[in-house]
This record gives structure tokens, sequence and C-alpha cells, in this order.
């Protein structure tokens, strides 16, 4: 009979047997896991396609001149000890930084919009902006450069403000040329007219900025630079010379009164009212009628017609007859008058390059007498008021008209 125990030994020696069998057949189940968790695509590569990828994350405009030379040699020469896991992360896995970003050609404009948009992830390289290259010319004092035209040309085709905000250099380089143009020019207008000061730019220069406020057009940007010389600047009761630089045969220059305030204007209706000898022996100058009105002959009828049909004169004056003067007065076309201004277009080449200062200041020499004129009526001077005004009466009771505001 059989012991008890000695069954119990060939049960366990059985059992034993079997486990020994399994190696032979298997792969520990714990060793196959790790096998797993390592798959190829998390360790850093050899190959030249994916260092290349790789390379626009690390290396930046910046910092491309700078690298080591003998880093990028050794890079693909790693050993097994370079690779090793630290705590918590998996083997061989790359820092989050060197992870592939995509990129994509985006159009500039696109970028400057409200509510862009781009891809997570996505890399943008954006160059520098620089202003435009001066080329053969270089910027002079006294001289409009060529890319100052070309800067308005552009403007007008983009007049977005972030259009502008991307070509903020190009903008403030055409106007610091503007500016030391202006300043030339203000000094030649002191051998013209006496009266008109040396005043900072600032007090001279609009501003590029439109007033959208009540306008139709939402255009926020004028397409031309502009200023104004008075004796108080471009803003006061005076009369003031004005100077337009815009491409394309725009650009501009005049003066006078335009839409002037109710005291300022009364006092020109009931000048021409009393004394209409004094604005016409100013309109048949020789100098205004050669640069203005076209060369005609010395006529006061002429010299009037052309004055009034000046596009500003034209488009702001009353249909009918003003308030407190006949329908019928001899002198009716200039009473109907809000705006009093002359001005002439100038082609680009009469503005650009050296011969643009000269061309400008002899229109505005040319305006000195009808400058002068308006300003002794509706500003005169203390020591030039004249007692003869008071001999005829002023003319207010000669019947109903249209008033100004329906003009």
């Amino acid at each position: 009979m059989v012991r008890k125990s000695a069954k119990a030994a060939a049960a366990s020696a059985s059992r034993s047997s079997s486990k020994r069998v399994a190696p032979d057949k298997h792969t520990p189940s714990r060793q196959s896991k790790r096998a797993k968790v390592t798959p190829a695509k998390y360790v850093e590569p050899d190959s030249d396609d994916v260092s290349e990828e790789t390379q626009d994350v690390k290396v930046s405009d910046f910092d491309a001149d700078s690298r080591d030379p003998s880093s990028e040699s050794n890079s693909n020469e790693t050993s097994e000890e370079d690779v090793e896991p630290k705590k918590g992360t998996l083997k061989g896995r790359p820092a989050k930084r060197m992870l592939p970003i995509h990129t994509k050609q985006v159009d500039e404009k696109e970028l400057w919009k409200s509510g862009a948009k781009l891809p997570p992830g996505t890399q943008l390289i954006m160059k520098k902006p620089k202003a435009r290259d001066a080329g053969d010319t270089p910027y002079s004092d006294d001289t409009i450069h060529p890319n100052t035209m070309l800067f308005l040309e552009d403007l007008a085709a983009n007049n977005e403000r972030q259009w502008l905000k991307l070509h903020d250099l190009d903008y403030r380089a055409a106007l610091q040329d503007f500016t030391k143009f202006l300043e030339t020019l203000s000094q030649k207008m002191g051998e013209f007219d006496e009266t008109i000061p040396e005043l900072p730019v600032k007090d001279l220069i609009f501003r590029i900025y439109r007033d959208v406020r009540f306008s139709k057009s939402q255009i926020p940007y004028k397409t031309h630079l502009s200023a104004a010389f008075s004796r108080t600047g471009r803003k006061g009761p005076y009369a003031a010379y004005y100077v337009q630089i815009q491409p394309g045969g725009e650009s501009f220059v005049g003066g006078g009164l335009w839409n002037p305030e109710a005291e300022p204007l009364r006092l020109l209706r009931r000048d021409i009212d009393r004394k209409p000898h004094k604005i016409k022996r100013v309109l048949t100058d020789e100098g205004l009628r050669n640069v203005f009105f076209g060369g005609i002959d010395d006529d006061e009828k002429k010299a009037v017609r052309a004055f009034t049909n000046q596009s500003s004169n034209r488009s702001t004056a009353l249909k009918r007859h003003p308030k407190g003067y006949a329908h019928d007065h001899k002198d009716i076309d200039l009473l109907r008058l809000k705006s009093f201004t002359l001005g002439t277009k100038l082609s680009d080449d009469e503005v650009v390059g050296a011969k643009g200062l000269d061309r400008i200041a002899g229109l505005v020499s040319s305006m000195v007498p009808f400058i002068t004129y308006l300003n002794s009526v509706v500003m005169p001077d203390e020591d030039s008021s004249d007692s003869s005004d008071d001999e005829e009466g002023d003319g207010d009771d000669s019947g109903g008209g249209e008033d100004d505001g329906d003009a």
C-alpha cells in the first residue's frame, strides 16, 4: 500500500514538470508586453527626411548662421545611451518641441484681416517688413521722391488698415519725404507773402486718416498728402495756400476760402456789393489769368466767369440769389458763391524731381494778390481799415432771397 505522502510527492512532481516545459513553447507575457510598448516610430530615426522636417522647427532666421556645424555632423550618430528614456517617458520619444509642425503658404494680406485663422500647429514665418529701396535717386529736402508717389499709388489700390500696418515703413518714409519738402517750401513762402510765418510742419500738414463718421464711403485713408499755409497754419479764419501731392496727375496747388463760416461770407458779399472793382481788379491780374484762367484776355467779365467756374466754387454756389440781394444784381454770379478759391492740377513730372519745388512755389506766388484781398476783407489788419467802407448802404434791404443753408 502506497503512502499518502508518496502520492502527494508524485503529484507535485508532475505539476512542476509541466511548468518547466512551458518556456520551450511560449515567451514570457511580461517580456512580450515590453516589446510592443517600443514601436519603431518613437525611436529617433536616422533617415535624412525626418531630420530635415524637424530642422525647420529648431532653427529660425535669427540663429541660422550661429549653428555649430559639428553638431549637425554628429546628429545621426546616436548611441543606445542617448535614447535612454527618462523617468515617466517612453524610450526614444522626442520632446514636444521636436514634433514635426505643418507648414502652409498663406497670403500675407489675409493674415492681417480680422478673424484670420490658421490650422493648429502651423508654423508661420513672415519676412520682416522693409521700406522700399531708394534706388538711384537719393532723398532730398527740396524734392518729392518717386517712392512717395509709388506709396500713394499702392495705398489707393490697397486702402485698408491691415495693408497700411504691413507697409508702415513705406508710409513713414513718404511722410518724412513730404515733411522735409514742406519745410523747404515754407522758407520760400516768406519771400512771396510776408504775412505767412514759418510754423512747425505739424501745424501745416493734414492727417492721412479720413473722417468716415458721416461719410457714405468708409475708405479709411486719403490717397494724397496735403498741407495748408496761412497765418495760423492749416486751421484758422485766414485764407490759405493749399498744396496736395497725389499720383496720376491729381496733384493740386490752390488757395482761398473754402466754405467759410457765416460771418466771413457776409463780409465778402458786402464787399462785392459795395466795391466790386476790388475783387475784379484782383481777378484780372496777369499772373492769375495766365496760371489759373488759361491765359484769357484782360476782360472783367471773362475773368469773373472763369473764377465762378472753378470746380470748388461752382459746386458749392447757391442755385438762386442769396438772402438780402436782388436776383438781377449786376454781380449776382459773385454773390452766389459760398467758396472763393483758385487752383490748378499738376502732372507727376511737374511735382517729382528737381523742378517740383520751383513749379509749386511759382504757383503760390501768383496767388498772393488773391489771398491778400480775401484776408483784407474777412480779417483786416487794424492799420489797414478803410473808413470809406460805410459810405454806401449794406444792401441788406433789397428783398428776399435764398438762405445760405438751402444751397
